[in-house]
């Protein structure tokens, strides 16, 4: 899949791929302001909190770098029949962000048809999962205080501006669920300054960082935080231990009333199997299955209740695995292994390329029976139908494809 979005932070980075993700701190700009309004700016943020029942933690507001009781500014939506849904009262919003404050919405490729696809593309791009949250700020608000993030993040200052502190790690590799606490904040300052509109940052799992505008004045910023979760060795055991289930000998019970002959012959047996299985089964291994089994992403189903689809897009969140064979082709993807004729394999490239593909383009391009083929894929939930909204997310913003 390529995505605008995705070539510009890799130009902006001066990096080849997403193998730096983690690896150190890293500055850069991406030029094409355009391409970030069409991403998210304020007054389409403000429309998604006003349209969609939100609440915290998803929803949140700060001000003075504490977070304010969501009863001031989400009052419930009694319907006529007595159901309450919580909803942002903008009027409050409205009144919090003339007085100066930051406001959070998690998770807004969850809400927003563009960051979905944007959030897909960098997904296959990166092959690790990716969430992004939005955070605008007015007038002179401070943000977080500092803190470090247990993900990778890459931040992208859609417009306005806002000022940074950025910290080395003081502990190596932390962890959200780890061994010891890393509360003390490292004095390694490794950036600060001002982030316009257009410039990005990569900044470490483990780095210290805080934004705040108590030093700009009137104006605001917004920005987006693309969280990046990549697997640790951690996972790889854990996947291993999941592993371990098939073999007989981890599913009989430990040993501890007899004799510690016993025990010492049990703990060899199942060491020596523990050796084997990490022997045999690597990391790229646990990669490849995660990524072949994970479910696609929500879409909406295929019903057939209202006629045949005229367009399509892959909705899996890793891109799709195509093994070609003598005279047949396999397509790993979504927990699924799909068996198909080997002619239809353009077809199938097409389909699962990510890009958007319209029915009869598709059958012209590749002389292949595409709508038999989309309803497999939608049927089997690879792909999903492309509605106006979704076909908006993608038009102009990847570089091939027929969208």
């Amino acid at each position: 899949m390529d995505h605008r979005f995705v070539t510009a932070l890799e130009k902006a980075l001066d990096w080849v791929g997403p193998s730096a993700l983690g690896a150190g701190f890293a500055r850069g700009r991406i030029e094409d302001l355009e391409l970030l309004d069409r991403l998210l700016n304020p007054n389409k943020l403000l429309d998604l909190v006003m349209r969609r029942s939100v609440n915290t933690p998803q929803f949140r507001i700060f001000q003075e770098g504490s977070e304010l009781h969501p009863g001031r500014y989400i009052n419930p939506a009694v319907t006529r029949r007595g159901q309450a849904i919580p909803m942002a009262d903008m009027r409050r919003v409205g009144s919090l962000m003339r007085e100066g404050c930051t406001m959070v919405l998690d998770e807004v490729d969850f809400f927003d048809p563009m960051m979905e696809a944007t959030c897909r593309a960098i997904q296959w791009w990166a092959r690790e999962l990716v969430q992004v949250n939005a955070y605008l700020t007015t007038k002179d608000a401070s943000g977080f205080k500092l803190h470090w993030d247990d993900h990778d993040v890459l931040i992208v200052q859609l417009s306005g501006q806002k000022s940074w502190e950025v910290r080395g790690a003081s502990r190596p590799a932390p962890m959200y669920r780890d061994s010891a606490p890393t509360s003390e904040p490292s004095q390694e300052i490794v950036w600060q300054g001002t982030m316009k509109a257009g410039d990005v940052m990569h900044i470490p799992r483990g780095f210290w960082h805080q934004a705040t505008r108590d030093d700009q004045g009137d104006g605001y910023s917004l920005h987006a935080t693309f969280g990046i979760v990549k697997r640790v060795g951690v996972n790889w055991l854990t996947w291993l231990a999941d592993q371990a289930r098939t073999e007989e000998s981890f599913r009989h019970d430990l040993d501890r009333w007899n004799v510690p002959e016993r025990w010492e012959a049990q703990q060899h047996q199942l060491a020596q199997a523990v050796a084997r299985m990490a022997a045999e089964q690597s990391p790229q291994d646990f990669f490849h299955a995660r990524e072949r089994e994970r479910l696609a992403a929500r879409h909406i189903p295929a019903t057939g209740l209202f006629g045949k689809p005229k367009a399509v897009v892959c909705v899996t969140d890793f891109e799709p695995v195509i093994q070609q064979h003598s005279d047949t082709v396999d397509v790993l993807a979504a927990g699924k292994k799909l068996t198909f004729a080997r002619k239809a394999h353009p077809a199938l490239a097409l389909l699962l390329s990510g890009h958007p593909v319209h029915v009869a383009e598709g059958a012209a391009k590749t002389g292949v029976d595409v709508e038999q083929l989309a309803e497999i894929l939608l049927k089997e939930e690879l792909c999903t139908e492309l509605t106006p909204e979704l076909s908006s997310a993608y038009t102009g913003l990847i570089t091939s494809g027929t969208s």
